[in-house]
């Protein structure tokens, strides 16, 4: 069931909501004469009336049981924010994309970024003028923070009114106003695919935000059986779960079809409970497929997990869910722990080398071994998986904010070691993800931060930041995520990217990306044509991967110290790449230009090297 308000052309409109408790539903047209009109009542609980002399831009709310009005559950644009009403969209745009045919999955790389940061202007169309710099430096896949309506101060300026993350959107249809209409939307995803990138974009299925949330007001969207971090868990297995798991099944849909969008990264579903003969995940997966299925390009389904569970990018044949990717945490615990000597949290599960080896040749470090920060036994093996099922990173929204600064690895680590952060990810066989900025260097933080009118949700997320950190015993408190200098100083500063190291740091990751996209043996994601191997005593971790004939080793040096080691190379080797080299802005190298099977190389500190042998 298609739901929402949907024009239909000619002053015609079709408003459809789910309420199967309610006794009536009546739809409010925001006109000078305020219009009521009955809704009458469809099968499975739905409410539904064709309404004559409405047109696009068109105000209106919900009447329920005759007394109060709220806005539509399924708004598609909330022009006076959360607490206002829905307006009515015409989605009729003239798209001129009909040559894409999309971006394999494979070969992705992601770049994810936050609309009202990214730009000093924070909004869909400013975007646009980035996206042929992106392009250069070969990223094909912008991944969107969630872009659902969110709440804010209402009475300062517009620019700096919605300041949110955007998770804690509370209408999952509507597009957030402060970032532009529908249409601004779309001109965006419209001038990406023109530019030949694709647009994933960042949605919310395990949770509403805690202002401006009225659904509970039309149905049982809600249910008590499980607990989230954020509350209620959203009713997928319950009583009356059908019109939930169609109303996320249905704004899947929504963004691909009206918004042309190549694909959905689905928030942290650990926190989707449903203990039905049919995950949801399961349903919402063959929705999309089957979408797919008539249509020029295919769709996908990326999954933010901590669980190390394959089960959700198996296909059903195979009992699983049919997802066709998810995040993978180990290989970024890994990492950060052995780049910053982090400990804390969760990273006292990682820290060994043995640990980033395993993650290279098994995806998961945790599969089904005791993590001590956890104190029980996590995750599954998953190699029967292909390696083009996992998203890495070693940067991304969360593990930037988790820190009570927001700082970047800029501020934490050396140049040697962002070169070495950088060879890391773009190197491994897996689905690469950069952090707007990341690849220059960005010295902005992107720290927590809100806008809410509340003033006791104020008060309460400030408590619950400082309690965050807490256990980290910092002598002062995290920045106030109320505050709008705190969302200011997240802007990225775009003109870093031509200035010194940051220049070099740039050009790095276009070389390191040209060869993930041109060399055979980074191509080839055959989970048998990788080995990786540590060395605890010398903090290296050497990774070789092949394809037919040639091979491919880098070594990569996590010492402050350099070390001498061998690598594992069958064939005389030619250096492709050195971190340390003074053209990169390092030491110099004193690995040589070829090597012989056998033969010891003296590795710089911090570094990576990448030999090639045919």
């Amino acid at each position: 069931m298609k739901i929402g308000a949907h024009y239909l052309g000619n002053g015609e409109c079709e408003f459809t909501v789910w309420s199967p408790t309610l006794n009536s539903v009546a739809v409010q047209i925001l006109t000078p004469e305020q219009q009521v009109i009955p809704l009458k009542p469809q099968a499975e609980g739905y409410w539904q009336a064709k309404v004559s002399d409405v047109y696009p831009g068109t105000l209106y709310k919900y009447v329920v049981n005759d007394e109060n009005a709220f806005a539509d559950p399924a708004s598609q644009y909330q022009p006076e924010g959360v607490h206002g009403p829905s307006q009515v969209v015409d989605h009729h745009f003239e798209w001129t994309d009909t040559a894409w045919t999309g971006i394999s999955l494979e070969s992705m790389i992601f770049y994810e970024l936050h609309v009202g940061t990214f730009t000093p202007e924070g909004n869909f169309t400013a975007i646009i003028p980035r996206l042929a710099d992106l392009r250069e430096l070969g990223i094909n896949a912008i991944e969107i923070m969630p872009i659902s309506q969110f709440p804010g101060d209402t009475h300062i300026e517009a620019s700096l009114a919605y300041r949110n993350w955007g998770y804690d959107g509370v209408y999952p249809f509507a597009v957030q106003n402060s970032y532009g209409s529908p249409a601004d939307l779309k001109q965006l995803v419209n001038a990406c695919h023109e530019h030949g990138i694709a647009v994933v974009l960042d949605v919310v299925y395990n949770h509403f935000g805690p202002e401006g949330n009225y659904t509970g007001q039309f149905a049982p969207y809600f249910t008590k059986t499980y607990k989230t971090p954020w509350g209620n868990a959203l009713n997928f297995d319950d009583a009356l779960s059908q019109g939930v798991r169609n109303y996320f099944i249905e704004n899947a849909l929504y963004w691909l079809r009206e918004f042309h969008i190549d694909a959905l990264r689905l928030d942290a579903i650990q926190a989707i409970y449903d203990l039905g003969a049919k995950h949801f995940l399961w349903e919402l997966a063959e929705a999309v497929h089957s979408f797919s299925q008539g249509q020029t390009w295919k769709r996908h389904l990326i999954a933010e997990s901590d669980l190390n569970n394959p089960q959700i990018i198996r296909p059903p044949e195979l009992g699983g869910y049919g997802i066709d990717a998810q995040w993978s945490d180990d290989f970024h615990h890994s990492l950060h722990a052995l780049l910053t000597g982090d400990r804390q949290g969760y990273y006292e599960d990682y820290g060994q080398c043995a640990d980033l080896a395993k993650a290279y040749q098994d995806t998961f470090v945790y599969d089904w071994k005791y993590a001590p920060h956890r104190k029980r036994f996590h995750g599954i093996t998953c190699r029967d998986r292909p390696l083009s099922q996992f998203v890495i990173c070693i940067q991304n929204h969360d593990q930037i904010g988790n820190q009570m600064k927001g700082d970047r690895l800029w501020q934490r680590l050396s140049f040697e070691g962002l070169k070495l952060a950088a060879g890391a990810v773009l190197l491994s066989p897996y689905l690469p993800l950069l952090f707007m900025g990341e690849e220059y260097g960005e010295t902005a933080p992107f720290m927590y931060f809100v806008s809410h009118s509340d003033f006791d949700l104020i008060q309460a997320v400030r408590a619950g930041r400082k309690e965050e950190f807490a256990a980290f015993h910092y002598d002062e408190d995290p920045p106030d995520p109320e505050s709008a200098e705190t969302f200011l100083r997240c802007k990225l500063n775009w003109q870093l990217r031509n200035e010194g190291q940051h220049k070099v740091l740039l050009d790095w990751h276009r070389q390191l990306i040209n060869l993930r996209k041109s060399h055979p043996v980074l191509l080839n994601q055959d989970r048998n044509s990788i080995h990786a191997t540590s060395d605890e005593d010398k903090q290296l971790v050497i990774v070789r991967r092949w394809c037919e004939s040639t091979e491919l080793v880098f070594a990569m040096n996590f010492n402050s110290s350099p070390v001498i080691t061998t690598l594992p190379i069958l064939h005389d080797a030619q250096k492709l790449l050195d971190s340390a080299d003074m053209s990169w802005n390092g030491p110099g190298s004193q690995a040589p230009e070829y090597l012989s099977a056998g033969e010891e190389l003296r590795l710089q500190p911090t570094s990576i090297v990448l030999y090639e042998g045919k």
